[in-house]
C-alpha cells in the first residue's frame, strides 16, 4: 500500500513538472510570434500588426506570473532535489528572459508605429531584417533545446550570440555615420537604431535561456565563463 502511495505521489509530481514545462514552452511560442510580428511590422510599416504586438504583452506578463506561481507551489509542496530542482530553477529563470524578450518586442513595435507616423527611415531596414532573422532563430533554437534537453543546440545558440553582437555594432557604426552626414534623418534613423538595440538584447536573453539548458542538463552554471569553457563543459561531458 505504501509503495502504491509513493508511486502515486511520484506520478502526480511528474505530471506537475511536465505541466509547468509545457506552460513555459507555450509562453515561448507566443513570445517567438511576438518577435516575428514586431520585426515584420517595422519592415513593412504595418502599424496594425505593431499594435497587436503591444496588446499581447499583457498576456505574456500574465503567463509569467502564472508559471512563477506554479514553480513556487511545486517548491513548497514537493521540495524537489537534484535534476527536478534544476528544472524548476531553470523554468523560473527562463520565464524572466521570455518576459523581457516580450518587452523588447513591444519596444520594436512602438518604433514601428513611430516610423509609420514620421515616414520611413532612409537606412537600416536591411540590418533589421538580417539581425531580426538571426535573433528569431536564436529564440526558436533556445526553446527547442529546452524542449529536447539538447546541450549541443544550446551551445550553438550561445555561440550565435557573438555574431549578432558583432553585426549589431557594425550596423550601429554605419547608421551613426549616416546620421552625421544627413542630420535631417536623425529622428527616423534613431528609431531603427533603438529597434536594433532591442534585437541585440533579445539575442542576449535567448543566450541566457540556452545557458540554463546547459545548467539543467549538466548541473553546471555556465554563465559568465566564456564560450571556450562553455564548449569544454558541453563537449567534455559528451566524451565521458
Amino acid at each position: 500500500m505504501k509503495d502504491n502511495h509513493t508511486q502515486h505521489i511520484s506520478q502526480q509530481f511528474n505530471a506537475e513538472l511536465e505541466d509547468v514545462r509545457s506552460h513555459l514552452l507555450a509562453m515561448g511560442g507566443l513570445v517567438e510570434k511576438q518577435v516575428n510580428d514586431a520585426v515584420t511590422a517595422l519592415i513593412e510599416a504595418d502599424s496594425g500588426l505593431a499594435q497587436q504586438v503591444r496588446e499581447i504583452d499583457e498576456q505574456i506578463n500574465q503567463m509569467e506570473r502564472n508559471i512563477d506561481e506554479e514553480c513556487v507551489r511545486i517548491l513548497a509542496r514537493r521540495q524537489p532535489a537534484a535534476s527536478d530542482l534544476r528544472l524548476i530553477i531553470s523554468i523560473s529563470k527562463s520565464v524572466i528572459d521570455l518576459e523581457r524578450i516580450g518587452d523588447e518586442s513591444t519596444k520594436i513595435a512602438k518604433r514601428a508605429i513611430l516610423l509609420t507616423e514620421e515616414g520611413e527611415s532612409p537606412r537600416g531596414y536591411v540590418e533589421v531584417r538580417h539581425i531580426g532573422d538571426q535573433v528569431r532563430k536564436m529564440v526558436s533554437d533556445a526553446l527547442d533545446a529546452f524542449a529536447r534537453f539538447d546541450v549541443d543546440q544550446a551551445l550553438a545558440v550561445a555561440q550565435h550570440d557573438k555574431s549578432v553582437d558583432r553585426e549589431y555594432k557594425t550596423a550601429l557604426r554605419e547608421l551613426v555615420t549616416y546620421m552625421m552626414e544627413d542630420p535631417r534623418s536623425i529622428s527616423r534613423v534613431l528609431n531603427v537604431i533603438w529597434a536594433l538595440r532591442s534585437l541585440e538584447r533579445i539575442g542576449d536573453h535567448a543566450r541566457n535561456i540556452a545557458e540554463l539548458v546547459i545548467y539543467l542538463v549538466r548541473g553546471t552554471d555556465v554563465r559568465h565563463i566564456g564560450l571556450t569553457r562553455m564548449r569544454e563543459e558541453v563537449e567534455g561531458h559528451t566524451r565521458d
